[in-house]
């Protein structure tokens, strides 16, 4: 209507005493709000690859990737069974491959899952690119509290080809992952004006002591050894994250969060306790800060490489007899049952996750339905850098056309990337190596 009085997307009414109340989303909030809910992204990663057992052992069934049609649709096989509810959300990608992927140790494959970068030839200076999530949150940020959300079953960012991140900012270095609930709650829902103040007041003195300590780097950093060299790059990445996180979230210090149910959560669960009730808890404060719509980017690191870390001894946890490193190298037929039994283990921690997305509301269709998640691994089986195990679900309001098992030959991954982004709204002409968006796939608004 000519002339309509037009509100700020992030207007708020000042009542009496100086409260504020959000606004619902009304239509003189303009096209931006009504017409368009938020677009939000989510990556899991899980290492070692996934169970694709051999011919030979007679248990196909059991292979991750479908490797039967009933009635022109693909069927799921029995560790992917417990998505079966959203066959109409999620989606099978094979085929794909990050060219610099072949070239790698294959042990690197999670620290470029995301980048696609050549770290087999990294440029002078620095070892990574910026990954998909970071690439969003930089598209998003304007719109929610806080940029990105990165999780990892253990915290901090782990060490080069043993990372305990998935994620890089925009000049390749490991962005900090968190991986206890309770701080990841507070983190997300707590943000109050005097813990923000203290956060604040404790930055700045540790940027003081490392602006100091730094005052002759080019010198230090000649006497420091490469390990010394890659924990103080860690420290100066901690603090540059947590000084991003801070600014964007001082300026949401007056307007409230949406009110929700937390009564779920057990914020004590721990990676030490038991296996499902963790990766539970954390699946249900994605989609809690995804329903509140605190961040619109998340990676979630579910397990790491190698035998690296807690969630190797997570099969052990669950009745099965070798950790999850070992059962990825098992040539044998018990071996690849039981490693595909832990697959179907994390197809059900998916399960619920896509449920609780599922049961949240956007403004129009559900928080699942305005959700890319990316799940998958590094590396297909005993770290082979081709085929990687890949599923994307969510996004149907975004033009995804779920229920396929999309295979067309060889396809690099960050044609798949580029895909995302372009399918969020956000143009770009290419990401790392791509060469295209992924055309007549499962991604009809590229």
């Amino acid at each position: 209507m000519p002339g309509a009085m037009r509100l700020n997307r992030r207007a708020v009414l000042r009542g009496v005493a100086g409260a504020t109340l959000a606004l619902p989303a009304l239509e003189a909030m303009g096209e931006i709000v009504t017409a368009n809910p938020p677009k939000r992204f989510c990556a899991l990663y899980t290492a070692n690859g996934m169970s694709l057992p051999k011919p030979e052992h007679g248990i196909n069934d059991w292979s991750w990737f479908p490797t039967a049609e009933v009635d022109g649709q693909f069927e799921f096989g029995k560790s992917t069974e417990p998505l079966s509810p959203f066959r109409d959300h999620v989606s099978f990608v094979g085929g794909l491959y990050h060219e610099n992927g072949t070239k790698a140790d294959p042990h690197v494959c999670s620290d470029m899952w995301l980048t696609g970068a050549p770290l087999h030839s990294p440029k002078p200076g620095a070892f990574n690119s910026v990954g998909l999530d970071q690439v969003i949150a930089q598209h998003t940020k304007q719109y929610c509290r806080q940029p990105s959300l990165v999780l990892s079953i253990d915290a901090g960012v782990g060490f080069l080809s043993r990372t305990g991140t998935i994620s890089y900012d925009l000049q390749g270095r490991p962005v900090p992952a968190e991986n206890h609930p309770r701080r990841v709650f507070d983190r997300l829902f707590r943000a109050d004006r005097s813990s923000l103040e203290e956060q604040r007041n404790h930055l700045k003195s540790r940027m003081k002591l490392v602006d100091a300590v730094l005052e002759s780097a080019n010198t230090l950093n000649q006497k420091l050894g490469s390990s010394d060299r890659d924990k103080m790059e860690q420290y100066l990445a901690s603090l540059s994250e947590l000084e991003s996180r801070l600014i964007a979230s001082e300026k949401w210090i007056d307007i409230p969060l949406k009110e929700q149910d937390y009564s779920h959560l057990n914020l004590d669960a721990s990676p030490e306790g038991e296996p499902a009730e963790y990766y539970r808890n954390m699946f249900d404060l994605i989609a809690l800060a995804f329903d509140a719509d605190i961040t619109r980017s998340v990676t979630f690191m579910l397990n790491r490489e190698d035998g690296m870390g807690i969630s190797d001894t997570f099969p052990l946890k669950l009745g099965l007899t070798r950790t999850h490193h070992n059962l990825s190298h098992a040539g044998d037929k018990d071996g690849q049952l039981e490693f595909a039994k832990y697959d179907r283990f994390l197809s059900e921690q998916l399960a619920h996750f896509f449920q609780r997305m599922e049961e949240y509301r956007d403004t129009e269709g559900s928080v699942f339905d305005n959700t890319i998640v990316l799940f998958g691994s590094g590396a297909s089986t005993t770290h082979w850098p081709k085929n990687l195990p890949t599923l994307v679900a969510g996004g149907n309001a975004m033009g995804l056309r779920h229920g396929q098992y999309w295979k067309q030959g060889e396809n690099r991954m960050a044609n798949l990337f580029l895909s995302i982004l372009n399918s969020m709204g956000i143009e770009q002409n290419a990401f790392a190596d791509s060469t295209g968006t992924l055309a007549n796939s499962i991604f009809t608004k590229v």
